[in-house]
C-alpha cells in the first residue's frame, strides 16, 4: 500500500480535503498528516522528527506558504512531491479582490513568489481545465504537469431528493448560500431581487462575509429577501433540499470565470437546478447542453438573472424535469466515480515517478 503525507497546516474537514483524502483511502493509498509549527522550517522539523521515507508528499489547498520547505524535504528524499492550490494567492489579491495593482512591486513580487513554488511541484491538481491553463499561462507551471480534478460534492451528504411539495399559491423558494464575497456576486442578487416581476418568490441569503451587511442595506424595503445565518455543514445538504431554485455565483472578474464553487456540485448533486454565470470552467459538452439543470446568465446581469427565476417559477412542471436533468448532470459530469478516475489518471505519472525513486 502506497503512503502519501499531507504536508501543511490544512483544514482537514474543507470539503476538498475531504473528498480527495477519502478517494485516496479508495485508490489504496495510506494517508498520513505533518502539520508543521512553522512552514517556511517545515522541513527541519520533519528532520528533527525523524519522519521515515514515504511515497508521496501531497500539499493541500491554499498552503502556498509550505511547498518550498515541503519540496525541499521531498527531493532530499527522492519523493515526488503534488500540489492542489485550488486557488492562486496572486490571483486572489490581484483579481479577486483588487488589493493589489497588477504592475505594482508587491504584485510582482508575488506573482515572481508563487511562479517559483509551482516550478516546484511534481504534479499539480486544477479544479477546473481554465484553472489548469492560468497555472500554466501566468504562474510558469508545465501544463503537462497539471491534471485537473473536480471538485464534486461528498454523496454520502449531498443526494437527490424531491423538489419540496408546494401549494400553488406558496411562493418557490430562490436560495444563494455563500460567503458573502465579490466573486460569488452577492449583490447582484439583492438587485435580481428588486427587478424581479414574476410568480412569486422568495429569495433567501444564507451565510456570511464582507459583503453581507452591504446587501442587508441594498434590500432594505424589499419583502421578498430573506437573509440566514450560516449553519454547520452537515446540515447544508438538508437546507437545498428545502429550496426550489439554487443560486451559484454572477462575479465579473475573470477567476469568477474560471471556477466551479462548491454550491453548484452540492446543488446539482441535490437534484436542484442552479442558475450561475456563464464560464469556461465547465466540460464543454455540459455548457452546450439545453436541459442540465444549469441555466446560465451574463456574469453580474442582474435583470438576466431575475427573467431566468421568472422563467424557471413560470412552469413548476418545467421546473421538477430540470431538477431531474441536474441529478442526472451531477452523476454523468461530477459524480464521486467520475472525480475518483480523474484523481487515478493524476496519479498515474506521479506511480512512475515513484517507481524511479523506489527501483
Amino acid at each position: 500500500m502506497p503512503t502519501v503525507l499531507w504536508w501543511g497546516r490544512f483544514d482537514p474537514d474543507y470539503s476538498r480535503n475531504r473528498i480527495l483524502r477519502k478517494l485516496l483511502a479508495d485508490l489504496g493509498w495510506q494517508v498520513r498528516d505533518f502539520r508543521p509549527r512553522l512552514s517556511g522550517l517545515g522541513d527541519w522539523e520533519a528532520r528533527l522528527r525523524a519522519i521515515p521515507k514515504l511515497d508521496l508528499i501531497w500539499v493541500p489547498c491554499f498552503r502556498q506558504r509550505d511547498v518550498a520547505a515541503a519540496s525541499r524535504w521531498a527531493r532530499s528524499h527522492g519523493i515526488p512531491l503534488l500540489f492542489d492550490p485550488l486557488i492562486s494567492a496572486y490571483d486572489k489579491q490581484v483579481d479577486e479582490r483588487g488589493k493589489l495593482d497588477a504592475d505594482s512591486p508587491r504584485a510582482r513580487r508575488l506573482l515572481a513568489w508563487e511562479r517559483k513554488l509551482f516550478r516546484r511541484a511534481d504534479r499539480i491538481l486544477a479544479d477546473t481545465p481554465a484553472h489548469a491553463d492560468y497555472f500554466a499561462e501566468k504562474l510558469g507551471a508545465d501544463r503537462e504537469k497539471c491534471a485537473v480534478v473536480y471538485v464534486g460534492a461528498e454523496e454520502a451528504l449531498f443526494s437527490p431528493h424531491p423538489m419540496p411539495a408546494k401549494q400553488p399559491e406558496e411562493a418557490l423558494e430562490v436560495l444563494f448560500y455563500g460567503s458573502f464575497i465579490p466573486l460569488q456576486g452577492p449583490s447582484t442578487v439583492i438587485e435580481a431581487a428588486r427587478r424581479y416581476r414574476g410568480e412569486p418568490v422568495k429569495w433567501t441569503l444564507l451565510g456570511n462575509g464582507p459583503l453581507r451587511k452591504t446587501c442587508e442595506e441594498q434590500s432594505a424595503g424589499l419583502r421578498n429577501v430573506v437573509f440566514e445565518d450560516w449553519m454547520p455543514y452537515e446540515q447544508l445538504s438538508a437546507r437545498i433540499q428545502q429550496a426550489d431554485i439554487l443560486l451559484g455565483v454572477f462575479g465579473t472578474t475573470a477567476k469568477a470565470s474560471r471556477v466551479i464553487p462548491n454550491k453548484v456540485f452540492q446543488s446539482l448533486a441535490c437534484g436542484r437546478p442552479v442558475v450561475t454565470r456563464s464560464a469556461g470552467a465547465y466540460p464543454d459538452d455540459l455548457a452546450a447542453e439545453a436541459h442540465s439543470g444549469l441555466v446560465w446568465v451574463p456574469p453580474g446581469d442582474a435583470q438576466g438573472l431575475a427573467d431566468r427565476v421568472a422563467d424557471l417559477a413560470s412552469d413548476r412542471d418545467a421546473l421538477h424535469q430540470l431538477g431531474l436533468a441536474a441529478g442526472e448532470t451531477s452523476r454523468k459530469h461530477f459524480s464521486e466515480s467520475e472525480v475518483r478516475r480523474q484523481l487515478s489518471e493524476a496519479l498515474d505519472g506521479v506511480r512512475a515517478l515513484i517507481h524511479q525513486s523506489h527501483p
